[in-house]
């Protein structure tokens, strides 16, 4: 007779470098592989490291994730606390709490529901579009912690459906060749998602779209570019599913052109707009290609727009990647500034992380003052 294999989440008891030790008592939700000095068993994805420090003090616990560079996620930190179904649910709870205003909201119900570290569950977010919950990992270690979290956004969200998505190195690493999409209860159209925005409506493509089918995080200042639109011809680089677009729109642009390297975003962007019955007096283009190419044809045309959406992705995924990131950033702002109507307005954004505010917002103003042209910046 054969047993079968125990993979229940174990506790590991861990050591790390002082460095990492001072960062996990300050509140970094991170260990990186090279700063564990010790641990008593080989960790499985999902295990629970307990962290000691050199006086055999409990420092911290989180997920592990051997094979990641991100070898440990903490979970919490402080005094000694018991990591079980309970513990998951009551951070689901609080998240929740966190956005009562906005599930109260009609005229938007799409959001951010769970945001990773920021919510005490490291590398999980949750992405509601109306009656759908999108789920994505970012570390192997979730597979092991799933059922909690998810019975608890069942009670307390009522959802139809639940999707989850896997980053790609996750994907890359699992031996589950059905992870990315997979729905896990309900189903889900192949047409996608109906949601609101800001009293707008679009489509998230939750099962084969981008990240978890629309970029959330943009909400705000898509309404700010909105208020900024009216009668100017706008530029939507890096457009995506049209976010920006859809809004230019909806705040009376003559017209927009919206630039980016995939077609398919762009069919998605242009659907957007006539699900909301927005026609413009000077027309919707779509530019496939490279964004930076397209800027540079679009300035030796002698374009000119009075709003500039500068959108990209992240330039610096790795640390090595951040001073070519910034050179990225910079080309774009010389090119934008040299696109813009008199009196026009460029909205740039950065969600590289390893790209601090201050360094970015530092690298945009320096390219200003190198042109000729005056600016000043508006709340």
């Amino acid at each position: 007779m054969t047993r079968a294999a125990d993979h229940s989440p174990r506790t590991i008891a861990t050591r790390v470098a002082p460095r990492a030790l001072r960062s996990i008592r300050s509140g970094h939700p991170w260990v990186y592989d090279h700063s564990i000095i010790s641990q008593r068993h080989d960790p499985r994805p999902g295990d629970l490291a307990v962290i000691f420090d050199d006086r055999d003090r409990f420092v911290g616990i989180g997920l592990t994730d051997p094979g990641s560079p991100i070898a440990i996620r903490m979970l919490h930190h402080g005094r000694p606390l018991t990591i079980d179904d309970r513990f998951f649910a009551q951070r689901v709870d609080h998240a929740l709490a966190l956005r009562e205003g906005l599930l109260e909201r009609s005229d938007t119900t799409g959001y951010r529901l769970i945001n990773g570290e920021n919510d005490g569950l490291p590398g999980l977010i949750v992405d509601r579009f109306a009656d759908v919950l999108v789920m994505k990992i970012y570390t192997l270690a979730w597979q092991q912690h799933l059922g909690p979290v998810i019975e608890r956004l069942r009670e307390r969200c009522d959802p139809a459906a639940i999707v989850q998505r896997a980053s790609r190195a996750v994907q890359q690493r699992s031996e589950d060749p059905t992870m990315d999409p997979k729905v896990l209860f309900g189903g889900v159209s192949d047409d996608g998602v109906r949601f609101v925005e800001n009293g707008l409506v679009f489509t998230a493509d939750v099962l084969r779209g981008h990240k978890t089918g629309h970029f959330l995080d943009q909400r705000d200042n898509r309404q700010r570019t909105r208020d900024l639109a009216q009668g100017v011809d706008v530029l939507d680089v890096f457009a995506s599913t049209g976010g920006f677009t859809v809004h230019a729109a909806a705040g009376g642009a003559r017209s927009v052109t919206s630039v980016d390297i995939s077609a398919a975003a762009l069919a998605a962007a242009a659907r957007n707009l006539t699900d909301n019955g927005l026609t413009l007096a000077g027309g919707h283009a779509v530019i496939v290609g490279d964004a930076f190419d397209v800027m540079d044809e679009l300035v030796r045309s002698g374009e000119r727009f009075g709003v500039i959406v500068v959108d990209p992705p992240s330039f610096a995924p790795k640390q090595a990647d951040v001073q070519r990131a910034r050179a990225s950033y910079r080309r774009l702002t010389r090119a934008a500034v040299g696109l813009l109507a008199p009196g026009g307005t460029i909205v740039q954004c950065s969600c590289s992380s390893r790209v601090s505010e201050d360094v970015f917002n530092g690298d945009v103003r320096a390219e200003l003052e190198r042109s000729t042209r005056t600016f000043a910046s508006i709340d």
